[in-house]
């Protein structure tokens, strides 16, 4: 969420800003946001000059009670009285405007940074690096899907007779990998310096607020009326809400955080080839980085993640590519998102495997987490996260490209982590 104050103070640059995102109804919602904000200023300017009037007459009805006046002290208890009704109505149009303000706030995204390239789709992100050979495959290679239905790996048609579909079952050896893959990535992030934590897979709506899911991404994540919690999309939320109201001093930076969790999504809409087998399901897993830094070092630990993300990559001999996401792709809460894509060869596509975002202060206002600047000031921090990696189409690349005509080669890196060299 956007400060008010820099709302109102940078008009002219937001907009040029959400116009980079193609917001059609900028200029009416921060025309709106301005005005509320101006009527909840006028509002508090009022009852404070209310309130400065009844304390006044309050000491004032003391002093003429102790001179024995009591006729005139009488007088001004009435005003006080009246005062006091004024204040009330005052408060609670105070506590509406407020209310409506909140409202407004919620439904700008955040600034892109000044690289960010214009674009309305996903065919307008920038291709900043490639990396890795593309593998030529035998004839009669297979997509993943029929690979894992060959070597019973992955059932999807079990999955859809449990839940739906978009709900596969892991079987043996994919069942091994899956985990090997889970255990391989925390390690790798582990080393890097982040801290391991196992946070909850639900989270209520204040955190949902905090992160930015909400409302932007109510229609696609998973709602337990009953309780009001929400099945969490990425492990983002629960770990970064950790630090919710949390006021944190500059020695406590970096503050590095690294989680597996299984990712709820309902992809409403979602639908065409691109979606059969691991390219999207309503559950998978998916292991996440999350950083707070000071404002000063943001962009330094987001070039750092990137790096940590190509390592694995590379590490897994897998190909891929960094894509910088435009103006029209980019999240709510982003100021600027790096996404990895892996090359599938049995598809002939890329495959979206990692997103590594800076949200600058954008979440931390929404989550009241600030610090204590060396004037002893607060200020907010900034907060990113990234995947590292989600594991569906990282799966789906491995079996794709490591497939041979004897069965799939797992890449070194992997086989200590689930026992086997080949599935056959």
């Amino acid at each position: 969420m956007l400060q008010v104050a820099f709302i109102r103070e940078n008009t002219e640059a937001v907009l040029k800003g959400l116009e980079k995102r193609n917001l059609k109804n900028a200029a009416d919602l921060v025309a709106k946001t301005i005005a509320a904000d101006e009527s909840r200023r006028a509002i508090q300017t009022e009852l404070d000059a209310v309130l400065a009037e009844s304390n006044k007459l309050s000491k004032d009805i003391g002093q003429l009670f102790k001179l024995g006046e009591r006729s005139k002290a009488e007088i001004l208890k009435q005003k006080t009285v009246l005062l006091k009704e004024k204040s009330k109505d005052l408060t609670e149009s105070l506590q509406n405007k407020a209310i409506e303000l909140q409202e407004l706030l919620y439904l700008i995204p955040n600034i892109p940074n000044d690289i960010v390239p214009a674009g309305s789709s996903e065919e307008d992100n920038l291709n900043v690096l490639q990396e890795g050979e593309i593998p030529v495959l035998h004839e009669g290679a297979l997509p993943h899907w029929e690979l894992a239905k060959k070597y019973d790996i992955i059932d999807f048609e079990l999955g859809n007779k449990i839940a739906g579909a978009g709900f596969p079952v892991y079987k043996g050896k994919g069942a091994k990998l899956q985990r090997a893959l889970i255990n391989y990535f925390l390690d790798k992030n582990t080393e890097a310096g982040y801290n391991e934590v196992q946070v909850p897979h639900l989270v209520n709506e204040a955190s949902g607020f905090g992160t930015g899911q909400l409302p932007d991404k109510e229609g696609q994540m998973y709602h337990d009326a009953q309780d009001n919690l929400y099945l969490i999309p990425t492990a983002e939320v629960p770990v970064t809400n950790i630090y919710r109201d949390v006021i944190l001093k500059e020695g406590d930076f970096p503050i590095l955080n690294t989680a597996y969790t299984p990712c709820f999504r309902r992809e409403a809409g979602s639908y065409g080839a691109h979606v059969r087998g691991l390219n999207r399901l309503h559950q998978f897993d998916k292991v996440e980085i999350v950083r707070i830094e000071h404002p000063t070092k943001s962009y330094q630990a987001l070039g750092t993640m990137v790096d940590h993300v190509k390592g694995i990559l590379k590490e897994l001999n897998l190909p891929f590519r960094i894509l910088r996401l435009c103006g029209g792709d980019i999240g709510f809460t982003a100021a600027l998102t790096y996404d990895f894509e892996v090359f599938s060869t049995a598809q002939d596509r890329w495959l979206e495997v990692s997103s590594v975002s800076n949200f600058e202060a954008f979440q931390a206002n929404r989550l009241k987490l600030r610090f204590k600047n060396s004037e002893g000031k607060s200020e907010l921090a900034h907060t990113l996260n990234g995947s590292s990696l989600a594991l569906p189409r990282i799966l789906a690349g491995l079996l794709e490209n490591c497939q041979t005509p004897e069965g799939i080669k797992i890449p070194k890196a992997l086989v200590p982590y689930c026992g086997f060299e080949l599935i056959n």
